[in-house]
């Protein structure tokens, strides 16, 4: 079935393109909202070749399609929805918009808005990480290609997303927040100016970047909150001189003077917080993060720790956490192994088939979704399997100089890729184990 018309096949299954509000997609789900969740025809979609699962989110319909096909297929829905003319405004769109409501939980809202602060810094996490990552393997084969022009060149660009990460992260949170972008980078780049260390003013030199990304989100909210107000109360035809202007100095000096050593403290207890707890609990504290990290994912918590991965990264060059959380995906690699060899269904087998290469490249959705989740156990035994893992990560402190990639790639960006290795086989065993232990109900043909 081609993109275009898979695509067809979910529109006619979602209640048809007047029943769609709106589609758009993540790396691996096209997310929809509709006028009637009860006009969907979830069997019929659960059943549709190249779809992987589906889940209700609430606010949203997700369909579980993979990384690449979740783009394409979301473009290709667009376009048809695009062809048809508009839904009518009506009851169902009330009740959707009061579902919508509901859902919209301070504690949502907040998680929501950190991912649009960091979902798109992503993809260069990803291109930096493994280009160090290379770097660090080639370096520890050839010692001697340390001072090689090339290498040299390489290391800038691995680099690069970490050297102008505050900058990203300033204009991505005043964005988020309501802010003018650009006034949010400015005031990350006066925060990380080079020239604080020449300022003294108490009595000390600043330190430029102190808090790091967390003193910078602070200051892009409060920057934000600062120009819609000024937006209310400055005069229209002064308005685009007075507010940026304002903004920058109000904000700035409450960045030196306040926000940034506030950051500061914050950021250098969760990194204290994070390495004391598996430094000192090691390999049980790995257990517990890991067994639990599939359901907080499912929960949509995880995106709570991506700025403590980013904070991690700019303090000690690499996070402890992500190897130890990427080892829970591991162990559902290896519960969807136990369900191929003891299903009898063949439909399931292709799901399990069609998912594991992208589950072993870190990609866990279509996985939890087409396969574990519905069949209860297997979940379960991913979940112990990716504990056994998490426990071998925390035990020799694994870490990662990225994030956004996890599985077998992430194995390059780490400090110690034999270990990591063996973690991912030990979730591969012990979630097979476990799963094939605990059993489950194979579904009928």
């Amino acid at each position: 079935m081609t993109n275009e018309n898979l695509a067809a096949e979910i529109i006619k299954n979602l209640g048809g393109a007047e029943n769609i509000q709106s589609a758009a997609n993540c790396m691996t789900r096209l997310r929809v909202q509709t006028l009637d969740k009860n006009k969907i025809a979830v069997d019929a979609l659960k059943i549709l070749e190249g779809v992987s699962g589906v889940y209700d989110a609430g606010a949203e319909f997700q369909i579980i399609l993979g990384p690449g096909k979740a783009t394409n297929v979301t473009n290709s829905v667009n376009e048809i929805l695009s062809q048809n003319k508009k839904p009518k405004i009506g009851e169902a769109e009330t009740i959707q918009a009061e579902i919508r409501a509901k859902n919209a939980t301070p504690a949502k809202l907040f998680l929501k808005k950190i991912a649009g602060i960091f979902f798109p810094l992503i993809p260069g996490f990803i291109a930096c990480g493994l280009i160090t990552g290379v770097i660090g393997v080639t370096l520890k084969i050839s010692p001697e290609l340390v001072d090689a022009p090339m290498i040299k060149l390489l290391s800038v660009f691995g680099n690069a997303v970490f050297w102008g990460m505050n900058l990203f992260v300033g204009y991505n949170a005043a964005k988020v927040f309501g802010g003018t972008p650009i006034l949010g980078g400015v005031l990350a780049a006066i925060m990380t100016h080079p020239a604080l260390a020449n300022v003294n003013i108490t009595g000390e030199n600043l330190l430029p970047g102190r808090g790091g990304i967390i003193s910078v989100v602070l200051v892009a909210a409060f920057g934000a909150w600062l120009e819609k107000k000024l937006h209310k109360i400055i005069p229209e035809m002064f308005d685009l001189f007075l507010t940026p202007l304002v903004t920058v100095l109000v904000a700035g000096m409450a960045a030196i003077f306040i926000l940034q050593p506030a950051g500061g403290a914050i950021s250098e207890s969760i990194g204290a917080a994070a390495t004391t707890a598996i430094n000192s609990g090691g390999a049980a504290v790995g257990f517990v993060l890991a067994g639990m990290w599939l359901p907080l994912v499912m929960f949509g918590v995880h995106q709570a720790l991506t700025p403590i991965h980013v904070e991690l990264i700019s303090q000690y060059g690499n996070t402890i956490l992500l190897p130890i959380l990427a080892m829970a995906g591991a162990g559902q690699v290896g519960a969807a192994v136990a369900v191929y060899f003891k299903t009898k269904n063949k439909f399931l087998k292709k799901t399990v088939a069609s998912a594991l290469p992208v589950g072993m490249m870190g990609i866990g959705e279509p996985l939890i979704y087409g396969v574990t989740f519905p069949l209860g156990k297997p979940f379960i035994g991913a979940c112990i399997g990716g504990a056994f893992g998490g426990a071998v990560q925390a035990k020799f402190a694994v870490g990662a100089a990225t994030l956004g990639i996890s599985g077998l790639p992430l194995a390059a960006t780490t400090n110690n890729i034999p270990v990591y290795l063996l973690g991912v086989v030990v979730s591969y065993i012990a979630g097979f184990l476990a799963t094939w232990i605990l059993g489950f109900d194979d579904p009928a043909e």
